[in-house]
């Protein structure tokens, strides 16, 4: 429990393109079926933490993507953008 902890501690140190980096290197691992069970299994795990790691970090930069409006005065603004 606690290896799951110290996992999820270091993984939300990574950013975006080190936690894709990772988790692409994990699936090339695995597929390749060199692997023992056990270290299989591991290294799993660590991918779907690291693919939630991922997920957030998107839904997180989605959040912060604004529209930008033109007004007729030629004066611009901002507002959220509406999901698709």
């Amino acid at each position: 429990m606690n290896k799951k902890l110290k996992i999820t501690d270091e993984i939300k140190k990574l950013s975006f393109e080190e936690a894709l980096s990772e988790l692409e290197q994990i699936v090339e691992n695995l597929e390749r079926g060199d692997i023992e069970l056990e270290d299989s299994i591991s290294i799993y795990e660590k991918g779907v933490i690291l693919k939630a790691h991922c997920e957030d970090k998107l839904k997180t930069a989605q959040m912060k993507i604004d529209k930008i409006i033109s007004h007729p005065d030629g004066d611009f603004s901002s507002e959220p953008l509406d999901e698709i």
